[in-house]
């Protein structure tokens, strides 16, 4: 009845970020065809919207189950915007995996590595069939930790000929540049304006923003916009005016990320998106059918990737024999 615990060096042992991206195509799968189960998340807020308590933060759990592996699990993540000041990471998280059979605990490790790679991993998965082309180039809004893990995702999926980092803190988006270039096989640059991001063929938003900073004016015919995660980066102009809406979670997306506004105001429902990443990836929906859309495809973040990868890593553990064991009864 022991219960096997792992810690982040424990995982970057066993998984690589080409692994990460098979395990979440695989899972996208499972979600267009029916054998993923994935409850939306419950919100904790800490004062990251609310006005109290004065934390600056949130806590999301994450429910899955993952018919492909046969696995379940939750992770407990949240983020706090004051960990930087006082050198702690943004992202918290841990991730509890149990047997569904029987309920027993199988593991609990370190959810924020896997969390980051996942999040990088959903971009390039859903992109690989939004974009006609294995050239590509990228715009980056976000030099942080999600920012460097899409960008070694879309490099497992594209030649990047170019990538374009766009950061309020100009010196993290130069350290980016620095520490990714091995990774793609173009050129990285750091532009001033946000503007100039968007000269590229499809903008990835890995950022914390409370403003609505990227316009519909800046979106050239065939572009994909990527929004990922919970925050509101897209002008509503863009979201009302994209030709296809494409999301990971229907219910979380209407309520929480790039959507969320406009919903909110009646101006877009369910019946306005175009299909599922799941759907696209399991052949039921078509994605990209014309070269001059403008899509915007919301992968907003399902607990059913970080089940999927955390079970990945997990097994590959256990025949390696990594982690400790604890009997917590």
């Amino acid at each position: 009845m022991d219960t096997l615990l792992l810690s982040r060096q424990d995982i970057e042992q066993v998984i690589s970020m080409r692994d990460v991206v098979e395990t979440v195509e695989n899972t996208f799968r499972g979600m267009g065809d029916g054998t993923v189960v994935n409850p939306t998340k419950a919100a904790l807020d800490l004062g990251e919207g609310a006005p109290w308590p004065p934390y600056q933060g949130f806590m999301n759990a994450m429910p899955a189950y993952v018919g492909w592996l046969d696995s379940a699990g939750l992770k407990w993540v949240g983020g706090f915007r004051g960990n930087v000041k006082v050198g702690l990471p943004f992202i918290s998280a841990l991730t509890m995996l149990i047997d569904p059979r029987n309920g027993r605990f199988l593991a609990v490790m370190d959810g924020a590595l896997i969390t980051n790679l996942r999040t990088g991993a959903q971009a390039a998965v859903p992109l690989k069939r939004l974009h006609g082309a294995r050239t590509i180039r990228i715009g980056l809004y976000g030099a942080g930790a999600q920012g460097r893990t899409a960008t070694r995702a879309l490099a497992e999926v594209f030649h990047i000929e170019a990538l374009k980092v766009y950061d309020v803190r100009r010196d993290a988006a130069e350290q980016f540049a620095r520490d990714l270039q091995p990774v793609v096989q173009g050129s990285i640059s750091v532009v001033d304006a946000p503007e100039q991001a968007a000269e590229s063929d499809a903008v990835v938003c890995v950022t914390t923003a409370r403003d609505k900073f990227l316009r519909y004016d800046w979106i050239r015919p065939g572009m994909t916009v990527l929004a990922l995660g919970s925050y509101q980066e897209c002008e509503d102009a863009l979201v009302l005016k994209a030709d296809k809406i494409i999301v990971d979670h229907v219910e979380q997306c209407l309520h929480r990320g790039a959507l969320r506004d406009v919903y909110a105001a009646g101006q877009l429902g369910e019946r306005d998106l175009h299909a599922t990443i799941g759907e696209i990836v399991a052949g039921k929906k078509p994605g990209r059918t014309s070269p001059t859309e403008r899509i915007l495809c919301v992968p907003l973040g399902t607990g059913a990737m970080d089940i999927a990868v955390a079970t990945v890593a997990y097994r590959r553990a256990l025949e390696r024999g990594l982690g400790k064991r604890f009997a917590f009864a």
